[in-house]
Protein backbone atom coordinates (compact mmCIF):
# COMPACT_ATOMS: atom_id res chain seq x y z
CA UNK A 1 0.00 0.00 0.00
CA UNK A 2 1.30 3.50 -0.71
CA UNK A 3 2.04 5.33 2.40
CA UNK A 4 1.24 8.29 0.53
CA UNK A 5 -2.17 7.31 -0.15
CA UNK A 6 -4.25 10.76 0.80
CA UNK A 7 -2.56 12.41 -2.44
CA UNK A 8 -2.49 9.40 -4.22
CA UNK A 9 -6.16 9.17 -4.08
CA UNK A 10 -7.00 12.75 -4.16
CA UNK A 11 -4.55 12.90 -7.70
CA UNK A 12 -7.08 9.85 -9.01
CA UNK A 13 -10.55 10.96 -8.04
CA UNK A 14 -9.12 14.65 -9.77
CA UNK A 15 -8.12 12.88 -12.93
CA UNK A 16 -11.05 10.61 -12.84
CA UNK A 17 -13.58 13.68 -12.18
CA UNK A 18 -12.27 15.90 -14.92
CA UNK A 19 -12.87 13.39 -17.32
CA UNK A 20 -16.36 12.51 -15.89
CA UNK A 21 -17.88 15.71 -16.57
CA UNK A 22 -16.90 15.49 -20.33
CA UNK A 23 -17.97 12.46 -20.72
CA UNK A 24 -21.19 13.45 -18.78
CA UNK A 25 -21.61 16.36 -21.67
CA UNK A 26 -21.26 14.22 -23.95
CA UNK A 27 -23.58 11.64 -22.55
CA UNK A 28 -26.59 13.93 -21.75
CA UNK A 29 -26.40 16.12 -25.35
CA UNK A 30 -26.64 12.74 -27.34
CA UNK A 31 -29.46 11.17 -25.07
CA UNK A 32 -31.48 15.05 -24.95
CA UNK A 33 -30.69 15.50 -28.96
CA UNK A 34 -32.18 11.66 -29.62
CA UNK A 35 -35.19 12.40 -26.93
CA UNK A 36 -36.04 15.91 -28.03
CA UNK A 37 -35.60 14.87 -31.52
CA UNK A 38 -37.55 11.36 -32.04
CA UNK A 39 -39.68 11.18 -28.64
CA UNK A 40 -39.83 7.02 -29.41
CA UNK A 41 -39.04 4.33 -26.97
CA UNK A 42 -37.70 2.38 -29.99
CA UNK A 43 -34.97 4.38 -30.41
CA UNK A 44 -33.87 5.36 -26.55
CA UNK A 45 -33.56 1.45 -26.74
CA UNK A 46 -31.67 1.50 -29.21
CA UNK A 47 -29.28 4.44 -27.95
CA UNK A 48 -29.35 2.26 -24.22
CA UNK A 49 -28.31 -1.06 -26.28
CA UNK A 50 -25.31 0.93 -28.65
CA UNK A 51 -24.16 1.93 -25.27
CA UNK A 52 -23.92 -1.23 -23.57
CA UNK A 53 -23.85 -4.20 -25.58
CA UNK A 54 -20.38 -2.98 -26.76
CA UNK A 55 -19.19 -3.35 -23.15
CA UNK A 56 -20.67 -7.05 -22.89
CA UNK A 57 -18.44 -7.79 -26.08
CA UNK A 58 -15.25 -6.30 -24.05
CA UNK A 59 -15.64 -7.04 -20.82
CA UNK A 60 -14.30 -10.48 -20.29
CA UNK A 61 -11.21 -9.02 -21.82
CA UNK A 62 -11.21 -6.22 -20.36
CA UNK A 63 -11.22 -7.86 -16.91
CA UNK A 64 -8.43 -10.03 -18.12
CA UNK A 65 -6.47 -6.94 -19.43
CA UNK A 66 -6.88 -5.14 -15.69
CA UNK A 67 -5.61 -8.02 -13.98
CA UNK A 68 -2.64 -8.68 -16.40
CA UNK A 69 -1.93 -5.17 -17.09
CA UNK A 70 -0.73 -1.88 -15.26
CA UNK A 71 -4.38 -0.54 -14.46
CA UNK A 72 -3.45 3.13 -14.50
CA UNK A 73 -1.89 3.01 -17.77
CA UNK A 74 -4.88 1.13 -18.86
CA UNK A 75 -7.28 4.14 -17.69
CA UNK A 76 -5.03 6.55 -19.44
CA UNK A 77 -5.04 4.57 -22.97
CA UNK A 78 -8.99 3.89 -22.41
CA UNK A 79 -9.43 7.70 -21.89
CA UNK A 80 -7.33 8.66 -24.80
CA UNK A 81 -9.15 5.99 -27.03
CA UNK A 82 -12.52 7.84 -26.38
CA UNK A 83 -11.58 11.10 -27.18
CA UNK A 84 -9.76 10.26 -30.01
CA UNK A 85 -13.53 8.81 -31.33
CA UNK A 86 -15.22 11.98 -29.83
CA UNK A 87 -13.10 13.98 -31.72
CA UNK A 88 -13.79 12.38 -34.54
CA UNK A 89 -17.70 12.71 -33.80
CA UNK A 90 -16.89 16.29 -33.85
CA UNK A 91 -15.26 16.67 -36.97
CA UNK A 92 -17.75 14.87 -39.18
CA UNK A 93 -20.81 16.62 -37.48
CA UNK A 94 -19.22 20.40 -38.20
CA UNK A 95 -18.92 18.53 -41.89
CA UNK A 96 -22.54 18.44 -41.47
CA UNK A 97 -22.63 14.40 -41.59
CA UNK A 98 -24.24 14.45 -38.53
CA UNK A 99 -27.43 12.21 -38.14
CA UNK A 100 -29.24 9.72 -35.26
CA UNK A 101 -27.63 7.09 -36.66
CA UNK A 102 -24.29 8.67 -36.25
CA UNK A 103 -24.75 9.05 -32.61
CA UNK A 104 -25.48 5.77 -31.90
CA UNK A 105 -21.88 4.77 -33.66
CA UNK A 106 -20.36 6.77 -32.03
CA UNK A 107 -22.01 5.60 -28.60
CA UNK A 108 -20.90 2.57 -29.30
CA UNK A 109 -17.20 3.49 -29.80
CA UNK A 110 -16.90 5.04 -26.41
CA UNK A 111 -18.59 2.40 -24.51
CA UNK A 112 -15.88 0.18 -25.62
CA UNK A 113 -13.25 2.46 -24.06
CA UNK A 114 -15.78 2.20 -21.17
CA UNK A 115 -15.86 -1.13 -20.85
CA UNK A 116 -11.69 -0.98 -20.33
CA UNK A 117 -11.88 1.31 -18.34
CA UNK A 118 -14.15 -0.05 -15.79
CA UNK A 119 -13.20 -2.76 -14.43
CA UNK A 120 -9.81 -1.11 -14.50
CA UNK A 121 -11.04 1.82 -12.27
CA UNK A 122 -12.39 -0.41 -9.53
CA UNK A 123 -9.85 -2.52 -9.50
CA UNK A 124 -7.08 0.09 -9.08
CA UNK A 125 -9.08 2.08 -6.04
CA UNK A 126 -7.97 -0.81 -3.34
CA UNK A 127 -4.21 -0.45 -4.91
CA UNK A 128 -4.68 3.33 -3.28
CA UNK A 129 -6.59 3.01 -0.35
CA UNK A 130 -6.63 1.08 3.28
CA UNK A 131 -9.14 -1.63 3.37
CA UNK A 132 -10.72 -0.11 6.35
CA UNK A 133 -10.97 3.54 4.10
CA UNK A 134 -12.57 2.21 1.24
CA UNK A 135 -16.35 2.54 2.13
CA UNK A 136 -15.84 6.55 2.96
CA UNK A 137 -13.49 6.96 0.19
CA UNK A 138 -16.24 4.89 -2.55
CA UNK A 139 -19.24 7.11 -0.85
CA UNK A 140 -17.36 10.47 -1.26
CA UNK A 141 -15.85 9.33 -4.97
CA UNK A 142 -20.26 8.59 -5.20
CA UNK A 143 -20.34 12.42 -3.79
CA UNK A 144 -17.88 13.93 -6.16
CA UNK A 145 -19.19 11.96 -9.27
CA UNK A 146 -22.63 13.02 -8.58
CA UNK A 147 -22.00 16.96 -8.12
CA UNK A 148 -20.23 16.36 -11.47
CA UNK A 149 -23.68 15.37 -13.17
CA UNK A 150 -25.18 17.86 -11.24
CA UNK A 151 -23.65 20.01 -12.89
CA UNK A 152 -22.84 18.77 -16.07
CA UNK A 153 -26.68 18.63 -17.22
CA UNK A 154 -27.10 22.12 -16.40
CA UNK A 155 -23.99 23.07 -18.59
CA UNK A 156 -24.96 20.32 -21.28
CA UNK A 157 -28.56 22.23 -21.78
CA UNK A 158 -26.90 25.68 -21.51
CA UNK A 159 -24.53 24.75 -24.52
CA UNK A 160 -27.21 22.87 -26.60
CA UNK A 161 -29.30 26.43 -26.32
CA UNK A 162 -26.28 28.11 -26.90
CA UNK A 163 -24.59 26.38 -29.37
CA UNK A 164 -23.90 23.66 -31.40
CA UNK A 165 -24.00 19.99 -30.42
CA UNK A 166 -19.99 19.30 -31.98
CA UNK A 167 -18.52 22.36 -29.27
CA UNK A 168 -19.79 19.70 -26.18
CA UNK A 169 -17.98 17.13 -28.25
CA UNK A 170 -14.37 19.00 -28.54
CA UNK A 171 -15.21 19.94 -24.52
CA UNK A 172 -14.61 16.44 -23.50
CA UNK A 173 -11.74 16.08 -25.61
CA UNK A 174 -9.97 18.64 -23.52
CA UNK A 175 -11.28 17.30 -20.35
CA UNK A 176 -10.19 13.94 -21.05
CA UNK A 177 -6.67 15.15 -22.35
CA UNK A 178 -6.38 16.89 -18.91
CA UNK A 179 -7.44 13.89 -17.04
CA UNK A 180 -4.66 11.75 -18.77
CA UNK A 181 -2.26 14.68 -17.89
CA UNK A 182 -2.75 14.64 -14.29
CA UNK A 183 -2.71 10.48 -14.22
CA UNK A 184 0.48 10.06 -16.17
CA UNK A 185 2.55 12.60 -14.57
CA UNK A 186 1.65 13.52 -11.32
CA UNK A 187 0.31 9.82 -10.30
CA UNK A 188 3.10 7.63 -9.27
CA UNK A 189 1.86 3.97 -7.97
CA UNK A 190 3.73 0.94 -8.33
CA UNK A 191 1.80 -1.70 -10.52
CA UNK A 192 -0.38 -4.81 -8.52
CA UNK A 193 1.80 -7.93 -8.10
CA UNK A 194 0.15 -9.43 -11.00
CA UNK A 195 1.23 -7.20 -13.55
CA UNK A 196 4.86 -7.17 -12.25
CA UNK A 197 5.31 -11.21 -12.86
CA UNK A 198 6.02 -12.51 -16.25
CA UNK A 199 3.00 -13.39 -18.23
CA UNK A 200 2.74 -17.27 -19.26
CA UNK A 201 -1.44 -18.14 -19.55
CA UNK A 202 -2.94 -17.34 -22.54
CA UNK A 203 -5.72 -14.58 -22.00
CA UNK A 204 -8.85 -17.44 -21.90
CA UNK A 205 -6.93 -19.41 -19.74
CA UNK A 206 -7.22 -16.33 -17.37
CA UNK A 207 -10.43 -15.80 -17.96
CA UNK A 208 -11.35 -19.25 -17.44
CA UNK A 209 -9.98 -19.07 -14.13
CA UNK A 210 -11.87 -15.59 -12.98
CA UNK A 211 -15.14 -17.43 -13.97
CA UNK A 212 -13.83 -20.25 -11.96
CA UNK A 213 -12.92 -18.30 -9.34
CA UNK A 214 -16.89 -17.11 -9.03
CA UNK A 215 -18.14 -20.65 -9.46
CA UNK A 216 -16.15 -21.53 -6.19
CA UNK A 217 -17.59 -18.39 -4.09
CA UNK A 218 -21.29 -18.57 -3.49
CA UNK A 219 -21.54 -15.11 -2.30
CA UNK A 220 -20.50 -13.72 -6.07
CA UNK A 221 -22.86 -16.30 -7.62
CA UNK A 222 -25.84 -15.65 -5.36
CA UNK A 223 -24.99 -11.69 -4.87
CA UNK A 224 -24.40 -11.68 -8.89
CA UNK A 225 -27.88 -13.23 -9.79
CA UNK A 226 -29.75 -11.01 -7.18
CA UNK A 227 -27.97 -7.72 -9.14
CA UNK A 228 -28.77 -8.87 -13.02
CA UNK A 229 -32.59 -9.20 -11.82
CA UNK A 230 -32.40 -5.63 -10.29
CA UNK A 231 -30.42 -4.41 -13.18
CA UNK A 232 -33.79 -5.60 -15.35
CA UNK A 233 -36.10 -3.99 -13.31
CA UNK A 234 -34.31 -0.83 -12.66
CA UNK A 235 -34.00 0.09 -16.77
CA UNK A 236 -37.49 1.76 -16.97
CA UNK A 237 -36.49 3.80 -13.36
CA UNK A 238 -33.21 4.43 -15.00
CA UNK A 239 -34.31 5.31 -18.99
CA UNK A 240 -37.49 5.79 -19.51
CA UNK A 241 -38.51 8.63 -17.18
CA UNK A 242 -36.73 11.83 -19.56
CA UNK A 243 -39.11 10.03 -22.05
CA UNK A 244 -42.34 10.21 -19.37
CA UNK A 245 -41.00 13.57 -18.55
CA UNK A 246 -41.21 14.87 -22.41
CA UNK A 247 -44.68 13.16 -22.84
CA UNK A 248 -46.26 13.66 -19.87
CA UNK A 249 -45.25 17.16 -18.25
CA UNK A 250 -44.02 18.89 -21.87
CA UNK A 251 -40.67 18.38 -23.65
CA UNK A 252 -39.02 21.72 -22.49
CA UNK A 253 -35.04 20.91 -22.15
CA UNK A 254 -35.54 22.69 -18.80
CA UNK A 255 -37.56 19.91 -17.45
CA UNK A 256 -35.12 17.36 -18.44
CA UNK A 257 -32.22 19.27 -16.95
CA UNK A 258 -34.27 19.56 -13.75
CA UNK A 259 -34.68 16.09 -13.25
CA UNK A 260 -30.85 14.98 -13.62
CA UNK A 261 -29.94 17.69 -11.31
CA UNK A 262 -32.53 16.92 -8.76
CA UNK A 263 -31.77 13.30 -8.86
CA UNK A 264 -28.16 14.48 -9.19
CA UNK A 265 -28.37 16.67 -5.85
CA UNK A 266 -30.12 13.29 -4.10
CA UNK A 267 -26.97 11.01 -4.91
CA UNK A 268 -24.54 14.22 -3.60
CA UNK A 269 -26.29 13.88 -0.23
CA UNK A 270 -26.32 10.60 -0.07
CA UNK A 271 -23.04 9.98 -0.78
CA UNK A 272 -22.04 12.58 2.07
CA UNK A 273 -25.09 11.06 4.37
CA UNK A 274 -23.00 7.33 3.54
CA UNK A 275 -19.44 9.00 4.25
CA UNK A 276 -20.12 10.00 7.09
CA UNK A 277 -22.75 7.22 8.50
CA UNK A 278 -20.95 4.37 6.76
CA UNK A 279 -23.95 2.09 6.52
CA UNK A 280 -25.41 -1.13 9.16
CA UNK A 281 -22.58 -3.26 10.56
CA UNK A 282 -23.82 -5.90 8.00
CA UNK A 283 -23.48 -4.06 4.42
CA UNK A 284 -26.19 -6.46 3.23
CA UNK A 285 -28.48 -4.80 5.42
CA UNK A 286 -27.95 -1.15 4.17
CA UNK A 287 -28.18 -2.49 0.62
CA UNK A 288 -31.35 -4.08 1.47
CA UNK A 289 -32.76 -0.75 2.77
CA UNK A 290 -31.98 1.26 -0.15
CA UNK A 291 -33.28 -1.48 -2.42
CA UNK A 292 -36.67 -1.38 -0.81
CA UNK A 293 -37.20 2.52 -1.07
CA UNK A 294 -35.84 2.06 -4.72
CA UNK A 295 -38.71 0.03 -5.07
CA UNK A 296 -41.22 2.50 -3.23
CA UNK A 297 -39.72 5.75 -5.17
CA UNK A 298 -40.44 3.92 -8.73
CA UNK A 299 -44.24 3.10 -7.91
CA UNK A 300 -44.28 6.92 -6.59
CA UNK A 301 -42.76 7.77 -9.87
CA UNK A 302 -45.11 6.22 -11.82
CA UNK A 303 -48.25 7.37 -9.87
CA UNK A 304 -47.50 10.89 -8.92
CA UNK A 305 -49.44 13.67 -11.07
CA UNK A 306 -47.83 16.45 -10.43
CA UNK A 307 -44.50 17.65 -12.09
CA UNK A 308 -43.03 19.32 -9.21
CA UNK A 309 -43.95 16.34 -6.81
CA UNK A 310 -42.38 14.06 -9.13
CA UNK A 311 -39.24 16.00 -9.12
CA UNK A 312 -39.30 15.21 -5.43
CA UNK A 313 -39.23 11.50 -5.51
CA UNK A 314 -36.61 11.71 -8.12
CA UNK A 315 -34.56 13.42 -5.88
CA UNK A 316 -35.11 11.09 -2.70
CA UNK A 317 -34.78 8.52 -5.34
CA UNK A 318 -31.13 9.78 -5.89
CA UNK A 319 -30.62 10.24 -2.62
CA UNK A 320 -31.30 5.98 -1.32
CA UNK A 321 -28.86 5.04 -4.77
CA UNK A 322 -25.77 5.60 -2.95
CA UNK A 323 -26.96 3.67 0.30
CA UNK A 324 -26.77 1.04 -2.51
CA UNK A 325 -24.19 1.83 -4.57
CA UNK A 326 -21.65 2.12 -1.83
CA UNK A 327 -22.11 -1.09 0.29
CA UNK A 328 -22.19 -2.59 -3.50
CA UNK A 329 -18.67 -1.64 -4.44
CA UNK A 330 -17.04 -2.20 -1.23
CA UNK A 331 -18.35 -5.51 -0.77
CA UNK A 332 -16.26 -6.87 -3.95
CA UNK A 333 -13.36 -4.81 -3.18
CA UNK A 334 -13.25 -6.04 0.44
CA UNK A 335 -14.04 -9.58 -0.78
CA UNK A 336 -12.11 -10.36 -4.09
CA UNK A 337 -8.55 -11.36 -3.98
CA UNK A 338 -6.69 -9.01 -5.72
CA UNK A 339 -4.84 -10.54 -8.73
CA UNK A 340 -8.85 -11.50 -9.21
CA UNK A 341 -9.97 -8.29 -8.83
CA UNK A 342 -10.52 -7.21 -12.29
CA UNK A 343 -12.05 -9.88 -14.15
CA UNK A 344 -14.40 -10.38 -11.39
CA UNK A 345 -15.68 -6.37 -11.75
CA UNK A 346 -15.28 -7.24 -15.54
CA UNK A 347 -18.22 -9.78 -14.71
CA UNK A 348 -20.10 -7.28 -12.88
CA UNK A 349 -20.01 -4.92 -15.83
CA UNK A 350 -21.07 -8.20 -18.26
CA UNK A 351 -24.12 -8.17 -16.09
CA UNK A 352 -24.99 -4.83 -16.24
CA UNK A 353 -23.90 -4.00 -19.74
CA UNK A 354 -26.81 -6.83 -20.78
CA UNK A 355 -29.42 -6.79 -18.24
CA UNK A 356 -30.23 -3.18 -18.36
CA UNK A 357 -30.21 -3.37 -21.79
CA UNK A 358 -32.11 -6.36 -21.96
CA UNK A 359 -34.88 -4.45 -19.70
CA UNK A 360 -34.92 -1.89 -22.08
CA UNK A 361 -35.35 -4.17 -25.04
CA UNK A 362 -38.96 -5.06 -23.07
CA UNK A 363 -39.46 -1.94 -21.62
CA UNK A 364 -38.51 0.28 -24.68
CA UNK A 365 -41.10 -0.88 -27.23
CA UNK A 366 -43.61 -1.75 -24.66
CA UNK A 367 -43.66 2.04 -23.71
CA UNK A 368 -44.76 3.21 -27.31
CA UNK A 369 -48.43 1.30 -26.58
CA UNK A 370 -48.25 1.05 -22.48
CA UNK A 371 -48.10 4.38 -20.57
CA UNK A 372 -44.99 4.57 -18.89
CA UNK A 373 -46.22 4.93 -15.64
CA UNK A 374 -47.72 1.59 -15.20
CA UNK A 375 -44.29 0.27 -16.32
CA UNK A 376 -42.78 2.17 -13.16
CA UNK A 377 -45.83 0.70 -10.76
CA UNK A 378 -45.01 -2.44 -12.39
CA UNK A 379 -41.01 -2.72 -11.87
CA UNK A 380 -41.29 -1.08 -8.36
CA UNK A 381 -43.64 -3.35 -7.41
CA UNK A 382 -40.94 -6.39 -8.46
CA UNK A 383 -38.24 -4.69 -6.83
CA UNK A 384 -39.97 -4.17 -3.46
CA UNK A 385 -40.35 -8.41 -3.62
CA UNK A 386 -37.21 -9.00 -4.61
CA UNK A 387 -36.05 -7.13 -1.42
CA UNK A 388 -37.58 -9.89 0.79
CA UNK A 389 -35.64 -12.70 -0.96
CA UNK A 390 -32.56 -10.55 -0.78
CA UNK A 391 -32.79 -9.84 3.04
CA UNK A 392 -33.65 -13.28 3.90
CA UNK A 393 -30.82 -14.76 1.65
CA UNK A 394 -28.37 -16.88 4.33
CA UNK A 395 -25.21 -16.67 1.79
CA UNK A 396 -25.61 -13.10 1.70
CA UNK A 397 -26.13 -11.90 4.83
CA UNK A 398 -23.03 -14.29 5.90
CA UNK A 399 -21.05 -12.29 3.03
CA UNK A 400 -22.34 -8.63 4.60
CA UNK A 401 -20.72 -9.29 7.69
CA UNK A 402 -17.60 -7.77 8.88
CA UNK A 403 -14.50 -9.13 6.28
CA UNK A 404 -12.86 -12.35 7.62
CA UNK A 405 -9.95 -12.42 5.55
CA UNK A 406 -9.78 -16.18 5.38
CA UNK A 407 -12.76 -16.71 3.39
CA UNK A 408 -11.42 -14.32 0.21
CA UNK A 409 -7.78 -13.06 0.33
Amino acid sequence: MNKDWKKSIVLFLTSQTISLFGTSLVQYAIMWHITLETQSGVMMTISIICGFLPTFLLSPFAGVWADRYNRKSLIALADSFIALSTLILAILFYLGHGSIWLLFAASAVRAFGSAVQTPAVNAFIPQLVPEEKLTKVNAANGSIQSMVTLLSPMVSGALLTLARIEVIFLIDVVTAAAAVFILVVFLHVEPHAKALEKQESSYFTDMKEGIKYIKEHEFLKVYFAFLAVFYVLFAPAAFLTPLQTARTFGDDVWRLTALEVVFSVGMMLGGIFMAYWGGFKNKIHTMTLSCFAVGGCTVALGIVPDFWVYIFFMGLFGVVMPMLNTPAMVLLQERVEGNYMGRVFSILSMISSIMMPFGMLVFGPLSDFIKIEWLLIGTGILDIVLTFFFMNNKVLIGAGNPIIKTDFQ
